[in-house]
């Protein structure tokens, strides 16, 4: 095997080594973004606001399963 071909074949380790870490990072990177989205989901819960109580009230917006 000649010096230029053992080059070529480290070469291309290289770069197959660089895509395959840039693909985990990416993976890595969406993973812990739903993550993210997922606990904030759960973890939040909005304040009570005013609103309709019944239906034709005010012309208004109700709830459909008020909490408060």
């Amino acid at each position: 095997m000649s010096a230029s071909a053992d080059g070529e074949t480290r070469r291309r380790g290289g770069r197959k080594a660089f895509w395959l870490a840039l693909a985990g990072v990416l993976a890595g990177g969406l993973i812990l973004a739903n993550a993210h989205l997922v606990y904030v989901a759960i973890g939040s819960q909005p304040d009570c606001v005013p609103h309709a109580k019944s239906v034709g009230e005010a012309g208004g917006f109700r709830a459909a399963r008020p909490s408060c």
